[in-house]
């Protein structure tokens, strides 16, 4: 599947190399400048929230090559609403699998700038944030080190998305809550996350 989603950003051209945290905001607000910004346009919403639903909430990685069709000629086109939120998440995308093909850390500072915009103007726009930028978010200021911080994205993705399997994983994983841990033992016990991180 990651391989799938690298040929994707390569195909759609974008450059994200060694972006900063400051160089994405700017990179951003230019992009947003030329978008044709429609609230009633869910297109981009709905794309992520496949992403999510395939990627990282299925027990599987069902991600297929059809829903990668459809984010690639989102992406693509021009005269797609909203634009500047997909490019923003594919650069994201494009920045974590660079930095995990080369084996290195991603760039915490780029990656917590990228989901702070993207949660913003998700809620500025749709009135609300797809689960996936909670648990994008919450990854990033853990690589920071920042556990309040991680508790607070945590605490607010749950409230909004009570049955996300990633935010329970990473909530029980900083706190060690037996709740959780017996929640997800009992009901998502093939969960790819759950046995990655090997709660049992």
């Amino acid at each position: 599947m990651r391989k799938l989603i690298l040929i994707v950003l390569f195909c759609i051209g974008l450059n994200t190399s060694a972006q900063t945290g400051n160089q994405v905001k700017e990179l951003f607000l230019k992009i947003k400048k030329d978008a044709k910004i429609d609230r009633n346009d869910t297109a981009v919403y709905d794309i992520m929230d496949e992403f999510y639903q395939k990627n990282l909430q299925a027990e599987n990685d069902e991600m297929t090559p059809e829903t990668i069709q459809r984010i690639e000629k989102l992406a693509s086109n021009p005269d797609t609403k909203n634009l500047h939120i997909l490019l923003l998440f594919l650069m994201y995308q494009q920045h974590i699998s660079r930095t995990s093909m080369v084996g290195k850390a991603p760039d915490t500072e780029f990656q917590t700038e990228a989901m702070t915009l993207l949660e913003n103007e998700s809620r500025e726009i749709y009135g609300k944030v797809p689960a996936i930028i909670y648990v994008y978010k919450a990854e990033a200021l853990d690589g920071a080190k920042k556990k309040e911080e991680v508790k607070t994205v945590l605490d607010q993705g749950l409230k909004e998305y009570p049955d996300s399997v990633p935010l329970k994983i990473y909530r029980y994983l900083n706190t060690k809550d037996e709740v959780l841990r017996n929640d997800l033992v009992k009901n998502h016990p093939n969960h790819w996350m759950v046995q990655q991180f090997g709660i049992k």
